[in-house]
């Protein structure tokens, strides 16, 4: 475990360190979500009404802008084949680097969520939902993302790639976090939605565990 905290702190760091990638995932999070009132115009019901799609398919596209760096850099510089090479599974590794991933994108997204709902005029009633389905959900966004970019690495024009790979599996996340807040406005249960966005999670992280060791394996060789 102490192998995996550190794992986990060094990312975060070189994340912190390398061009600030919290400040520009955070960046596009709030510019994206800024420009819709423009684009949709600035009716608060209206804008209230599509607010939780506009926080989720944002918080969607900021989890997939920095993806293609998450083993891109370890091949390069050489750290995966050492990575490889030391005792801790491979699976963890990439579960580490998951969670540093989370913690540098999802989680901001997740504490400013609110902040973006106040500005487009969400339901007050929706906030909790909101927050817990981002919660559950964001870290599900990392987990396949890092499938999407360990089957992708070494490829050109990765980038691209990641996106046309991810998108179709985050959609059961999208669906759910979304139908979570509509069942709050709408004063119907939400935990069932909570309940398979927390599955969504569950079956993610041994998915993602051995899918991308695995790719990370083929990509090495």
């Amino acid at each position: 475990m102490s192998a995996f905290t550190a794992l986990v702190r060094r990312d975060v760091a070189l994340a912190t360190r390398r061009g600030g990638e919290a400040a520009l995932t955070l960046g596009f999070f709030v510019i994206t979500i800024a420009l819709f009132p423009f684009g949709v115009g600035p009716d608060p019901e209206l804008l209230g009404r599509i607010a939780a799609g506009i926080i989720w398919v944002t918080a969607l596209l900021a989890a997939i802008v920095s993806l293609d760096r998450l083993f891109r850099q370890d091949l390069e510089d050489g750290s995966l084949d050492l990575l490889a090479l030391s005792p801790m599974p491979l699976e963890l590794v990439v579960l580490a680097k998951c969670l540093a991933h989370w913690l540098v994108t999802g989680l901001p997204v997740t504490l400013l969520a609110p902040v973006m709902g106040m500005m487009l005029q969400l339901d007050p009633e929706a906030y909790a939902p909101l927050i817990i389905g981002l919660a559950l959900g964001t870290p599900a966004l990392s987990l396949v993302g890092a499938i999407g970019a360990s089957l992708v690495l070494g490829a050109r024009r990765g980038g691209a790639l990641i996106g046309l790979l991810v998108l179709p599996l985050y959609i059961p996340v999208l669906i759910f976090g979304i139908s979570a807040v509509e069942a709050a406005l709408a004063g119907l249960p939400v935990l069932p939605h909570i309940l398979i966005e927390g599955a969504v999670l569950v079956v993610s992280l041994p998915l993602a565990a051995f899918a991308g060791a695995g790719a990370l394996r083929l990509a090495m060789d």
